[in-house]
């Protein structure tokens, strides 16, 4: 009885140390991070897409695991918020959605890889935005983009400059070879949101626009890199071929944005400005209005450094960009419109440009001919005024404007003052190419046209840039800080 009491015990005591050595053994397999960062908002809970079964081998799928880890994450709104944090790694995924006050942060050497498969179970389709009328690749729905969000709260995407790369390259295959019914994701795209931070990541690869708000207020965009595929080869070889790569930041029918210190090199235009397309975004009447864009470096060989339309049919107004340097780009501040898109492109400041290599530095068009279809209204014009650039340095350019209204609708209140453009050695041999256009000019070489006579240097600051901040330039970070356990 006493040897039967012993074993017993024996057996107890190795059940113990055997569950002790396995809860050690655990504990050695967790790795620790801490992580701080900068944002609008701080969150009370936090989880690693690991705890929700993501592998990071670049292989396997984790569409479920996000859009699992967000659904349950989604439960903390209302108790302080939450957090998903992904580590190093390479994150194999479809399209999933964001919740509200939740944060999405990538490890420095975290990678989310969008899928290329084209299933519909990874990039369900969505209805085409209501100010456009019908998708911008074709005249059907919409792939929802990567990283998604509709009807938010503050939301932020940030992290240690994590990079999402979107493997676009089969996207724009079967674009170019007009096999696509519906149009492209984008990489980020929020809707009907306010309070968004994306910042402190590299984006590349897109199978079409990187970063696309639309319908929102309140959104901050800082230390975004987004790199198009081939622009950089192409200027080091001199051998070019236009790149996969559309719109890289587009603000659309969006109130108070502050995009800030961004490095863009694109195939198109490196921020573009929207508000919607022809009679359907004068239907829905949403402008893009009271946006503030600061130290932008863009290199973009075949568009602009920031574009104003084409597609600004429900108006956009109160823009200021200050402090940007454009390299081997087409056009500095670029204006298209056209007849039909009514609308309106008025109080545009720009301040402090360092210009290298253009083809034009004040490029202004009227004459943009594409429309959704043929119900736009002829008759609907658009109001082009109060346009305002001074401060400016340009070298190596062809042309220092080319300046086109429309015809009994001229653009008006073009003010340029304090601009010295460096003429390229092959430069045209009219610096300037004016019609349908009025506007003074101060202190501007070479010498600008008859339509914008020069002021004299009494009026060098005749092109004021506002001195009162707008709101956006009003919001703070936090510092926020966490510290967790994953395997």
């Amino acid at each position: 009885m006493r040897t039967q009491v012993s074993k017993m015990v024996l057996l107890v005591v190795m059940v113990v140390l055997l569950s002790l050595r396995g809860a050690e053994s655990r504990k050695l397999g967790q790795i620790s991070e801490s992580f701080e960062y900068s944002a609008i908002s701080c969150r009370a809970h936090t989880a690693s897409i690991t705890d929700f079964g993501g592998v990071g081998d670049g292989q396997t799928s984790n569409t479920k695991a996000f859009r699992n880890a967000i659904t349950q994450l989604s439960r903390y709104s209302s108790d302080g918020g939450s957090q998903l944090y992904v580590p190093a790694g390479k994150w194999l995924t479809g399209s999933f959605n964001l919740t509200s006050h939740f944060t999405l942060y990538l490890h420095k050497d975290a990678v989310l890889l969008a899928t290329q498969s084209q299933d519909l179970n990874e990039w369900p389709l969505i209805k085409p935005l209501p100010s456009y009328g019908r998708g911008r690749d074709a005249a059907g729905g919409r792939y929802t983009s990567l990283i998604f969000g509709s009807n938010l709260t503050d939301v932020i995407i940030t992290g240690d400059n994590g990079t999402i790369d979107g493997q676009g390259a089969i996207w724009w295959q079967k674009f170019h070879q007009g096999k696509l019914k519906n149009t492209r994701p984008y990489l980020i795209e929020i809707m009907y949101s306010s309070g968004l931070q994306i910042s402190n990541l590299t984006l590349l690869n897109s199978p079409s626009w990187n970063v696309h708000p639309v319908y929102s207020s309140d959104i901050l965009v800082q230390g975004i890199t987004i790199i198009a595929p081939g622009v950089l080869e192409c200027l080091n070889t001199f051998s070019c071929v236009t790149p996969n790569v559309l719109m890289t930041f587009k603000s659309d029918s969006c109130t108070n944005t502050r995009i800030e210190d961004c490095y863009i090199v694109s195939g198109d235009d490196c921020v573009a400005v929207k508000s919607g397309w022809d009679e359907y975004g004068i239907a829905f009447g949403m402008p893009t209005k009271h946006l503030s864009i600061r130290r932008l470096t863009c290199i973009s060989p075949y568009s602009a450094a920031i574009a104003l339309g084409s597609e600004m049919s429900g108006g956009i107004e109160d823009v200021r960009a200050e402090d940007i340097t454009a390299i081997n780009t087409e056009s500095a501040v670029r204006i298209k419109t056209g007849v039909g898109r009514g609308g309106y492109v008025k109080a545009i400041y720009v301040k402090g440009m360092s210009l290298h290599t253009m083809k034009w530095v004040f490029w202004i068009t009227g004459n943009y001919g594409s429309h959704p279809d043929s119900h736009y209204d002829p008759n609907a014009l658009p109001v082009i005024q109060n346009i305002n650039y001074r401060d400016i340095v340009a070298e190596n350019v062809a042309m220092a404007a080319r300046l086109e209204g429309i015809s009994n609708d001229p653009f008006t209140g073009i003010c340029i003052s304090n601009a010295t453009i460096g003429l390229a050695a092959k430069a045209k041999k009219v610096p300037w190419t004016c019609t349908d256009i009025n506007g003074i000019t101060s202190r501007v070489t070479p010498r600008p046209c008859d339509l914008l006579p020069d002021q004299g240097p009494e009026k060098l600051s005749a092109c004021d840039f506002p001195t009162e901040r707008l709101p956006i330039d009003m919001v703070a970070f936090q510092k926020c800080s966490s510290s967790m356990n994953y395997m």
